[in-house]
């Protein structure tokens, strides 16, 4: 796929464009700053933007503040968000507008290559792909979503693997349970979450979002 990166560490920017081009994509542009960010992405129209939070000048959220620019001029422009630390508020802005096609990783990731480019892949194809840390994280907080609190132990279990972003395919290994039982769980997941079929956003995308603001 045609990709953007923007990350202002030199050699972890020159590192992604070797792992990626080393793996068959092509890295469009590899920029240090927010503003060549959304440049780079309104001229290239890539596949996916992989997107440091922090960059110049302030080095606080512009990375994230130039994505949400980019997701409002094109809201299903695919986004991977690298950040160093959780920051669950980051991933729900990402995700508040329902559309999917956004990831938020912690760059200790990018060293697990695998699972990297299956993220990238989910992403780019209109998934989700969300750091098992911001679940782990979301496990260790009280509940206070009455929804969130009627899901079984087996449907909190799903969803949270909804969260990462994993097909229905994934779950059914990764659960040693069979796809009519994900199915099942998944649609009790959507019932009790009060997203019915007739929604026309991303409902898996809106029980992600659910769950975050747990």
């Amino acid at each position: 796929m045609r990709i953007v990166i923007a990350e202002d560490l030199l050699l972890l920017r020159d590192g992604l464009v070797r792992m990626l081009t080393d793996t068959g994509h092509t890295v469009v542009a590899a920029v240090d700053n927010a503003p060549d960010l959304e440049r780079a992405v309104l001229e290239h129209r890539p596949d996916l933007s992989i997107v440091d939070v922090r960059l110049p000048p302030g080095f606080r959220d512009e990375g994230l503040r130039a994505a949400l620019s980019v997701r409002k001029q094109d809201p299903k422009a695919p986004i991977l968000i690298l950040s160093q630390y959780v920051e669950r508020t980051y991933a729900t802005e990402l995700l508040a507008d329902g559309n999917g096609a956004i990831g938020y990783l912690l760059k200790d990731r990018v060293t697990a290559l695998d699972e990297f480019l299956d993220a990238l892949d989910r992403v780019a194809a209109g998934g989700t792909a969300m750091d098992p840390e911001v679940i782990r994280q979301l496990f260790a907080r009280n509940t206070r979503d009455q929804r969130i609190s009627a899901l079984t132990v087996r449907e909190r279990e799903v969803l949270a693997l909804v969260a990462q972003g994993l097909s229905n395919s994934a779950i059914c290994a990764e659960l040693v349970l069979a796809p009519p039982s994900v199915e099942k769980h998944i649609s009790n997941i959507l019932t009790k979450l009060d997203l019915p079929p007739a929604d026309n956003s991303h409902r898996r995308v809106r029980a992600v979002l659910a769950y975050l603001n747990q």
